[in-house]
């Protein structure tokens, strides 16, 4: 439960002045939601504005190695390339690579291709093709802090409905991103995502979904896309998570590479597709912090 102080208590933000003349009414909205049966973030999910300013700071690395890649990304590139270009670059910058190692992935980055949905790991017998669509997923830590985000990039010239899938899982990640505001709920943003995908005829990956991030890898929430307006976890101030839907040209349907024990691919065979930006929700609506 999420439980309001004394009013002469001094501030659970760390500001030092008095709770009444401090976070007091911010709670009260906070209490309001809760007693009206809806799910709301506790405390340690709102980032304070020292912490803010550290995962800046790592999300200025994030953006940085990919943009590198996105300038040097080609036909007849490995995917181990790519891994090597996200290590030196995040580590000159002072940084860490937050996939290596982590619960035992092997590589700094993840390489998704074609009908990969998420967590290819990266390989030098894997050789960019022309036609070829990936999502390069890029983690970073920097002093304590974690980023997180991808892009899509399609390698040469490729047929129009890939072409399609990139540029439409893009536009899911804007409407969901308009709806992002403080007081708002999670249901609002997953709802115009997956409007957007299904219009399309496009379907939206449910087991995988978005999380919050900034102190760890992956915090709570934990945020999917299949939601409705009005539900879901209530949207306040301070709170950072991803907007990252993996969406389908053919069936939802996914299965885990039994070998590798990471990399997820559709049942069909068809190609899927992700973006993923990293927001912060401010006062008066939002702050992408990584893209």
């Amino acid at each position: 439960m999420y439980r309001k102080l004394e009013r002469n208590d001094l501030c659970w933000c760390g500001s030092g002045k008095k709770y009444k003349k401090c976070h007091e009414a911010f709670d009260d909205k906070i209490m309001a939601a809760q007693e009206a049966g809806h799910l709301v973030p506790g405390r340690e999910l709102l980032k304070l504005p020292d912490q803010i300013a550290g995962i800046r700071e790592s999300s200025k690395i994030n953006v940085a190695v990919l943009d590198y890649v996105a300038e040097h990304i080609c036909v007849g590139i490995s995917t181990e390339e790519i891994d090597r270009w996200v290590y030196r670059i995040t580590t000159e910058m002072g940084g860490i690579p937050a996939p290596l190692n982590y619960e035992g992935f092997p590589k700094s980055v993840c390489t998704s291709i074609n009908e990969e949905v998420c967590h290819g790991i990266p390989d030098e017998n894997r050789i960019l093709k022309e036609g070829d669509i990936i999502n390069v997923d890029v983690s970073t830590i920097y002093k304590g802090y974690y980023s997180d985000s991808s892009r899509m990039f399609i390698i040469g010239k490729t047929d129009p409905e890939k072409e399609k899938l990139v540029r439409v899982v893009k536009e899911c990640v804007e409407k969901g991103l308009d709806q992002v505001k403080p007081w708002g709920f999670l249901g609002d943003m997953a709802e115009a995502v997956h409007t957007h995908a299904e219009a399309n005829g496009y379907s939206v990956v449910r087991e995988i979904g978005g999380h919050g991030v900034g102190l760890a890898f992956h915090e709570d929430p934990w945020v999917g896309y299949l939601g409705k307006r009005g539900t879901g976890m209530l949207l306040v101030p301070g709170m950072i998570f991803t907007i990252e839907p993996m969406v389908n040209m053919g069936k939802a349907d996914i299965y885990q590479d039994e070998e590798n024990g990471w990399t997820i691919y559709t049942e069909d065979g068809l190609p899927s597709a992700q973006w993923e930006i990293m927001v912060l929700v401010t006062e008066d609506g939002h702050e992408v912090l990584a893209w």
